[in-house]
């Protein structure tokens, strides 16, 4: 099978289901930004910050496939049958959090995205799940979207930043506290 099917050449591609769509539409937008997101997710991975991160994060990333899917669905083919986030994905991303806040020492300044190449890349994930949930939030104006996508994404974020956290903690380093103008 050849990777390149020139059918998007146009501008336009196809959800799952069969629907065409412009390639600036805003479910490509929202399931795009939730690909990126995956990715930059891997990409923290493949840093190994610990052996629980690394299989946290390999759950993340395919909960965030299932969510794509779904998000990239047209629902018209009921036969289509696809995995669904439900609560116990949010649980799970709590409980992880709390696992992590363990170890940190209380937030009492704002932080500035920075100290350590692996976290500044849990908060470039941590700002594209936040696009990721804001066009979810804009798609669910328009289309059908389950709550619970937007809840994952908004919990999902919360744990990328206890993770730039933890990442500097477990690794020695002081947080960058933002200093105001004098």
């Amino acid at each position: 099978m050849k990777i390149y099917t020139k059918n998007g050449d146009k501008g336009e591609t196809q959800l799952l289901g069969g629907t065409k769509v412009k390639k600036h539409d805003l479910r490509l937008k929202s399931y795009g930004s939730i690909d990126e997101l995956n990715a930059y997710i891997g990409h923290i991975c493949d840093h190994n910050i610990d052996e629980d991160t690394n299989n946290f994060t390999l759950m993340i990333q395919n909960r965030l496939f299932d969510l794509g899917s779904n998000v990239a669905f047209d629902q018209k083919n009921k036969e289509i049958r696809l995995q669904s986030l439900d609560q116990k994905d949010v649980d799970s991303i709590e409980n992880e959090i709390d696992r992590i806040e363990k170890v940190l020492p209380p937030l009492t300044n704002f932080i500035l995205p920075s100290g350590h190449k692996t976290t500044s890349l849990c908060h470039i994930a941590r700002t594209v799940c936040r696009r990721a949930e804001r066009n979810l939030v804009e798609l669910k104006t328009h289309e059908n979207v389950e709550e619970i996508n937007i809840k994952f994404l908004n919990r999902l974020s919360d744990y990328l930043f206890v993770l730039s956290r933890y990442n500097l903690a477990i690794n020695d380093i002081d947080e960058v506290i933002w200093q105001k103008k004098s």
